[in-house]
């Protein structure tokens, strides 16, 4: 999923952009109003995080135009402005939800998860139901970046959703460790086998039973991983 960031602070931009991008996210970042609907126009992504206060185009006018050219995409303000009626016009103008800075970035994380199963929800409604993959026990959805297994509810990152569709696709079958970074995080990043493991490592702590025994993500060595029914 590609999210515009449109932020005149280069600091907060960036981390930004590292943190969505850890999380699987492709970025698109902007760093004033014009070139956020340049960006947005051209680029069409899923997603928007739109500062307030940027040179040229401030985030309210740049959030009207985009609802101009498309109704439904979500779009979250992130803002230093605190005043309610600031909140209130950015919600009244079609923004999904307002995050003031400062803030934390699971915070951020959280609203962007949230907002999307809202969104692919009321997309959804009156359709089929969303796919799900099961793995034994766990079910995994991942138009919801969610899983249950029993009572327990699981949120996932969206890279953790390409992982285990990738898996459940291959299923019975070696999924090579350079195929899962060209799937999972894009052909133009840099290959970590430190970034994989410790991905994969989180991964397990989430769905499996016992991850020192993983019988969903298994390890083949040398090679990649691997799930079997």
């Amino acid at each position: 999923m590609k999210i515009l960031i449109a932020e005149d602070d280069a600091y907060i931009r960036e981390g930004l952009m590292e943190l969505l991008g850890q999380e699987g996210y492709e970025t698109l970042p902007a760093a004033d109003g014009k070139n956020a609907l340049d960006l947005f126009i051209a680029e069409r992504p899923q997603f928007v995080l739109l500062d307030i206060m940027m040179p040229g185009l401030d985030g309210y006018a740049v959030c009207r135009e985009i609802r101009r050219l498309d109704a439904s995409v979500p779009v979250i303000f992130i803002s230093a402005k605190s005043e309610e009626i600031d909140r209130v016009l950015g919600l009244e103008l079609g923004a999904d939800d307002y995050i003031m800075k400062p803030f934390g970035t699971r915070e951020v994380v959280a609203r962007i998860r949230a907002v999307t199963r809202r969104c692919l929800a009321a997309a959804n409604e009156g359709l089929k139901p969303a796919q799900r993959l099961l793995f034994g026990d766990l079910e995994v959805i991942p138009g919801e970046l969610r899983g249950h297994r029993g009572p327990r509810t699981i949120d996932f990152s969206l890279r953790d959703v390409k992982i285990l569709e990738l898996l459940h696709r291959h299923r019975g079958r070696i999924v090579d460790r350079n195929t899962m970074f060209d799937q999972c995080w894009g052909q133009d990043y840099l290959p970590s086998s430190r970034t994989l493991d410790q991905h994969i490592s989180k991964l397990r702590k989430l769905i499996e039973i016992d991850p020192q025994n993983p019988r969903i993500i298994r390890t083949v060595h040398g090679v990649g991983y691997r799930y079997e029914e």
